[in-house]
């Protein structure tokens, strides 16, 4: 699990070994993760976009761009949580994700990059 708070937008995430869609002798390890992203902040914020970077076992980088998150660009009013489950393949038994989300200011101009902690995706027993 990871958490990070950045200008009152708290985002916790936590990630899951899916061993039904995952194939390890082919060298494809299959990871949900649930992401919670609670305004703790005085001002309304919309999620406008992410970014993620994908590391695997090996060290090599994937970063993913895009609007929203599942389809949604949620406006978290003060207090307002948002909750969401999503996936990520590997070709390995280890990795990491961090990122940021992009969050527009409702009712003022401007915005800022939420950072999401980095977290682990490890299939068991593939760390000690």
């Amino acid at each position: 699990m990871s958490e990070a708070i950045t200008q009152g937008v708290r985002i916790r995430a936590t990630a899951f070994f899916v061993p039904e869609r995952s194939t390890p002798a082919r060298g494809l390890y299959f990871f949900a993760y649930r992401m919670e992203i609670t305004n703790t902040g005085d001002d309304s914020v919309r999620l406008i976009s992410r970014h993620w970077v994908i590391t695997d076992g090996q060290g090599e980088v994937q970063e993913v761009r895009g609007e929203g998150v599942v389809g949604s660009q949620p406006l978290l009013r003060p207090g307002e949580s948002f909750a969401y489950t999503s996936a990520c393949p590997l070709s390995t038994a280890v990795g990491t994700m961090e990122g940021t989300y992009h969050m527009d200011f409702e009712d003022t101009e401007g915005g800022f990059d939420a950072v999401i902690a980095p977290f682990t995706l490890a299939a068991p027993y593939a760390l000690n």
